[in-house]
């Protein structure tokens, strides 16, 4: 791509999975786990396999895994110490691979945050946002990018959690904003989820920036017009945000086997290739050995992807 460099192809890894609170699971990985669940091996594994593809990025959630300076007390037992965190950076840089951090502010996906996560929209819980974002962009090298989340904050997503928090109107666009401008204010461009638009789509455009990078994400067999999530990605690029598409594996699934490679194909020409900047692959489950076929599913999906792109569009 001419406009705004190379096409990102970016594989998301969680360093810390603890995501999902309270939650009566339905999986056993889901609840809150007080020690690290993340595998080296693996991770050096998938890194090499992103650089044999062509791929060229990795989104880490870094979520309670890291022994932050500004707030050690959220860290997990197994947590990466912080120059631990900047030899595998080095790792990924020295194999072609640009490392963004992800930290998700959602208050649906803030479990990592521990008890900051029952003080949302606090003074004390801005502080620590701040703090938390401030560092991670200095931990990373002021990154060109830096993933918020912030998607899945309702009440039907949280019904089976025991404790609930959900920012709505006013307090929710405060939050958001508050959040994004930490990140610029470093110099970095904010990247979230783009599912608030779905059902806030004249809100949305009205607050949101054109500098916040969207990821819409739809992860189902059937790419209808009809739906909401999938019009989105339309609505966006009229709207003028930049984006990228988000896809998932799910090795039990069919309907979302070929998520990657389907996004792949669907998005041309309905974003405009100024505005397009590259695909997401994701997969929801820890990086650790017992889901390694997860992720090498996932990968396999990515590859197929990236080589039906660039048989058919080039790099």
């Amino acid at each position: 791509m001419k406009s705004g460099g190379r096409l990102m192809w970016g594989y998301l890894v969680h360093l810390s999975f603890n995501m999902w609170g309270d939650r009566v699971a339905r999986h056993s990985y889901n609840p809150v786990n007080p020690v690290l669940r993340f595998n080296r091996r693996l991770w050096v594994e998938i890194l090499g396999r992103l650089r044999d593809m062509g791929a060229n990025m990795v989104v880490i959630d870094l979520g309670d895994g890291v022994k932050y300076a500004t707030h050690p007390e959220i860290a997990v037992k197994g947590a990466w110490s912080r120059s631990l965190l900047g030899d595998e950076l080095d790792r990924a840089r020295s194999m072609g691979i640009e490392p963004i951090p992800k930290m998700n502010f959602s208050a649906c996906h803030d479990a990592w945050l521990g008890p900051y996560s029952r003080r949302v929209s606090t003074p004390e819980y801005y502080r620590v946002c701040r703090d938390l974002i401030a560092e991670a962009s200095r931990l990373f090298g002021k990154p060109r990018f830096f993933h918020l989340g912030m998607d899945e904050e309702t009440a039907s997503h949280q019904r089976n959690f025991r404790y609930v928090v959900i920012r709505q109107h006013d307090l929710w666009w405060h939050d958001f904003m508050f959040l994004c401008r930490e990140v610029h204010r470093h110099g970095v461009r904010p990247w979230v989820w783009a599912d608030y638009c779905w059902h806030h789509a004249k809100e949305y455009w009205k607050v949101v920036p054109r500098w916040v990078l969207q990821s819409n994400w739809y992860y189902a067999w059937s790419f209808s017009e009809k739906l909401r999530y999938v019009e989105a990605y339309r609505d966006l690029d009229r709207k003028g945000y930049d984006q990228v598409p988000a896809a998932t594996y799910y090795k039990a699934d069919f309907a979302h086997y070929e998520s990657f490679p389907r996004t792949v194909k669907y998005i041309p020409p309905r974003i405009s290739r100024k505005r397009l900047k590259g695909f997401l692959q994701t997969v929801w489950v820890p990086t650790t050995t017992e889901f390694r076929s997860n992720h090498m599913g996932a990968l396999d999906r990515m590859e197929k992807g990236i080589r039906i792109w660039r048989r058919k569009h080039g790099s």
